[in-house]
């Protein structure tokens, strides 16, 4: 909006008449005094201000205007048909106008200096705002990074608290581990001696003075089978528990291990006239009774959950693949970095929802009358497996056998490590 300010109403007239016609908003004021009201209480692009005027003339009221903060930046020009002297331009630049136009004016020329300044002050107006906008999101964002710094400084205080405690729950709960499996082996070692006495002191009873009592003969059988299933247990306890203590990497001939294996299993598989396929296997980094438990359990399971229809038929396969999945994926022995093995029989199988408990300590998918053992062959197997840093998994069907899929890593990271 522009105001014109003059004492003469035919002046305000035409000129107001003038920029309406060319699209402009007009405000008037036929005063000075009544112009500094309304610039207190209006925002102006443009003042169009007469320099003589009765009370206060028009330098008076530019620099009136000039000091109200809100209005100090308002372009004003000056339009005067009597002080024409350059001593009065002078005055009117001096007090805060911008232009002074002496009467009479080519409408042309003031209308295009009213455009000009009226641009230019929006255009200032323009910037002012983004300026303030910018200003803000200045502001907007120191508090935002302050907020933030304040958040990660107490996110960071709550992750070093929170990893304090998960490490002194780590430190208690490996104590405990540490002591439990202390405790599990010292027990089981310490159950040994008295349950060889029962075994010795039942074989002799049995022997003489129980023949020819066929029902007292059948209750101590009972005693020795019992005895026996506790034996074949606590020594499975003792192999667990041992699985914790320090072990040392070395490099394993996993063929001469398999070979003393089978040798020792001879007798088992000529009563089960099995046929078992062995590859010829690279060396790994592993600790060898580690090595040999894991074969022998998974072996005599393959042996032992054989079919009654027809003989034991087991592949031992391998790949070498690069990374750590029991997914195939083979590559060049210069890629390799892992050993995938597989362990196929032709036994009775498994349904494959029960996977994880199969792998789970003192677990059985079978009761000790139909296949004797104790539930923790193949937890061993799985604690080996996971103390090599490997994986293990099984695909099964029942009635058409099971795949027991291993996968080692060729070399160990370090030579000696205390496995948990």
């Amino acid at each position: 909006m522009i105001l014109i300010v003059d004492d003469l109403k035919e002046n305000i007239l035409s000129l107001k008449s003038f920029l309406e016609l060319h699209k402009f908003k007009v405000d008037t004021a036929s005063s000075g005094e009544e112009a500094l009201k309304k610039v207190l209480r209006a925002t102006y692009a443009l003042i169009i201000l007469d320099v003589q005027m009765p009370g206060m003339d028009g330098f008076e009221v530019a620099e009136a205007i000039a000091g109200y903060s809100k209005a100090k930046d308002t372009p004003i020009i000056f339009l005067s048909a009597v002080s024409v002297d350059k001593r009065f331009i002078a005055k009117g630049y001096a007090s805060g106008g911008i232009d002074y136009v002496t009467k009479p004016f080519d409408p042309d020329i003031l209308l295009l200096k009213v455009k000009t300044f009226y641009r230019i002050h929006e255009q200032k107006k323009e910037l002012k705002d983004i300026q303030d906008q910018l200003r803000k999101e200045l502001e907007f964002r120191k508090f935002a990074e302050v907020a933030l710094n304040d958040m990660n400084r107490k996110l960071e205080q709550r992750v070093t608290e929170r990893t304090d405690e998960l490490r002194k729950s780590n430190e208690l709960l490996e104590k405990k581990n540490t002591e439990l499996q202390q405790f599990a082996y010292v027990s089981s070692h310490d159950l040994k001696e008295p349950l060889r006495k029962i075994q010795i002191f039942t074989n002799l009873i049995q022997d003489r003075y129980l023949k020819g009592n066929t029902d007292a003969g059948y209750y101590i059988d009972r005693v020795i089978s019992a005895s026996s299933r506790m034996t074949a247990l606590i020594n499975d306890v003792l192999e667990y528990s041992q699985l914790t203590f320090d072990a040392e990497y070395q490099e394993v001939n996993l063929n001469r291990l398999l070979s003393e294996i089978l040798a020792d299993l001879d007798l088992l598989i000529q009563e089960k006239k099995a046929t078992i396929h062995v590859p010829v296997f690279p060396f790994i980094s592993a600790v060898p009774v580690q090595m040999r438990q894991l074969f022998q359990n998974l072996l005599s399971n393959a042996l032992k959950f054989s079919r009654t229809d027809a003989p034991p038929e087991i592949n031992i396969r391998f790949e070498l693949v690069s990374q750590l999945s029991t997914q195939p994926t083979a590559v060049p022995a210069m890629e390799a970095t892992y050993c995938r093995i597989e362990i196929e029989d032709n036994g009775i199988g498994f349904e494959e929802n029960y996977l994880d408990r199969i792998f789970t300590i003192f677990q059985r998918l079978h009761s000790v009358e139909q296949y004797e053992g104790t539930g923790i062959g193949l937890a061993i197997v799985k604690k080996i497996v996971e103390n090599h840093h490997g994986l293990i998994d099984a695909r099964s069907e029942p009635g058409k056998g099971s795949t027991f899929i291993i996968v080692l890593p060729l070399q160990q990271a370090l030579t000696e490590t205390s496995i948990t």
